[in-house]
């Protein structure tokens, strides 16, 4: 049977006969039928009917009618409510915006507001700079998508990216307390986003592209970093790399093994194929060979009449496969170290994994389904790690973009360099101490303070070490 979860989770309001075995014969209705029930209360206590409040977690919509169906059909039981606990969590929005200061006299206004705010207009007229000092911009990243390439749900559009977008801006500020703010865009056009987040930035200090198609995510990315002085972070592209490498960093901290020494095989030519792959050779993996579901990418390989291929899979040909490998995926697993999975569901057979070297690395991310079914892969796998919450080593992107983006506003950086993602990767790993490094623990729990505390001040020192911090250093620094 499926996996219940909290994302399909109801709050079911029952009326009960009051006898003996109506409760047990409810609860029993809804374990058969798949149900996982967690609290439950009583709101009324009549002469004849009890009203209770169950909380059932189950695996999907399909379920919730199987519940559903067996309560109706229960002699003594009449449902009154359900209540879909993730849209009520959704309702009226994730965010809202707070005061630092209250307003509760007249001095209170007269320096907030008219006539005093004047003052620190002018301050910031007459040196821009001053705006990272005396407004929100200091501590208040864009989080920009046009909702293209939402999660595992595609091109969905502006509207229904929006739930995503606020909830970025809620890790945010729950992990870094860095304000957030989701900027959904209307278009699809490169130059018109552009121009439209150019035309916003005086009003952020870092801009986190978000959701946004490959290949023209490269384009967006590459021209905001160009034209803007704040950091421009596509964490699609640079999260999902920089918490690769630090499991993987971790992998070969727990077996001996150097990054040197790694051949991988990556499956997934998108905007973060790219980037991983990127980081990977950067940090000295011996070699990678990229593949998609057509199989080994190479030089030699044409994806079109005219011989090209889209910009991504480009820029993997001519820096991965060095030895031209063609083949598909689960014929270019034979002896390598490390398989990366950015793709789908399906890409490999459990049994595939078994042309590997010994105990190999299986990083399996594709989310909600693996590339390999994490179960089926145990027996192959020396280490696993998937995208998974209900996994042990989750690769989860909230370990990285929190911390880099404090540790970049702190310092006023005006831009995230490769040196502050490599400083990012090796903070996050170092969290784990060598007594504590396990098969299943090589990547922290998202839900560690330390890792944000941590990449905010690697990401910071490698800023100034690299010379794009623009914020003298202090005894007290603080972003708040």
């Amino acid at each position: 049977m499926a996996t219940t979860s909290a994302q399909f989770s109801l709050i079911l309001r029952v009326e009960l006969e009051r006898r003996p075995g109506t409760l047990g014969a409810l609860t029993s209705a809804i374990g058969r039928a798949g149900g996982q029930i967690g609290a439950v209360d009583i709101l009324e206590q009549g002469e004849r009917h009890t009203l209770r409040q169950l909380t059932v977690d189950c695996a999907s919509e399909e379920q919730w009618r199987d519940v559903l169906a067996a309560i109706e059909d229960l002699e003594g039981a009449r449902l009154i409510e359900r209540t879909d606990r993730t849209l009520e969590l959704h309702k009226g929005g994730k965010i809202h915006t707070g005061l630092k200061t209250p307003v509760k006299t007249r001095d209170d206004l007269a320096m907030a507001y008219t006539p005093g705010v004047a003052r620190v207009c002018l301050e910031i007229a007459a040196d821009p700079a001053r705006a990272h000092e005396y407004t929100i911009r200091r501590n208040t990243v864009a989080v920009v998508s046009d909702g293209t390439a939402v999660l595992g749900l595609g091109d969905i559009g502006p509207e229904a990216a929006l739930p995503v977008m606020e909830g970025k801006a809620v890790l945010f500020k729950e992990f870094a307390d860095v304000n957030a703010f989701p900027i959904c865009l209307d278009s699809r056009d490169p130059d018109e986003i552009v121009a439209t987040v150019k035309r916003i930035a005086p009003s952020f200090g870092g801009i986190n592209l978000e959701d946004i198609s490959s290949p023209r995510c490269f384009e967006i990315e590459r021209r905001l970093k160009q034209d803007l002085d704040i950091p421009v972070f596509h964490d699609d592209q640079h999260g999902t790399a920089i918490v690769v490498l630090a499991a993987l960093r971790n992998a070969c901290r727990l077996t001996g093994r150097r990054l040197a020494e790694i051949d991988a095989v990556m499956v997934g030519a998108g905007a973060a194929g790219v980037a991983v792959a990127r980081i990977l050779l950067e940090s000295g993996v011996r070699s990678i060979v990229a593949c998609d579901r057509a199989g080994a990418i190479h030089q030699g390989r044409s994806d079109s009449e005219d011989g090209t291929m889209n910009v991504a899979k480009t820029w993997l040909a001519q820096h991965t496969n060095r030895e031209g490998r063609s083949g598909s995926p689960a014929e270019v697993l034979e002896g390598a170290d490390l398989f990366l999975g950015l793709s789908g569901p399906g890409i490999v057979h459990p049994e595939d994994l078994g042309r590997m070297a010994d105990d190999p690395f299986v990083f399996a991310m594709a989310n909600p389904d693996p590339e390999v079914p994490p179960e089926a892969a145990l027996p192959y796998a020396g280490v696993l790690a998937t995208g998974r919450s209900d996994y042990p080593n989750q690769i989860n992107n909230v370990l990285c973009f929190p911390g880099i983006f404090r540790g970049a506003l702190q310092c006023r950086a005006s831009r995230i360099n490769e040196e502050m993602k490599l400083a990012a990767a090796r903070a996050i790993a170092s969290i784990i101490t060598d007594d504590e490094l396990h098969p299943d623990y090589i990547v922290p729990s998202v839900f560690d303070k330390r890792v944000a505390e941590a990449v905010s001040r690697e990401v910071e020192e490698a800023a100034y070490r690299t010379g794009v911090a623009r914020r003298m250093r202090t005894h007290a620094d603080s972003i708040m």
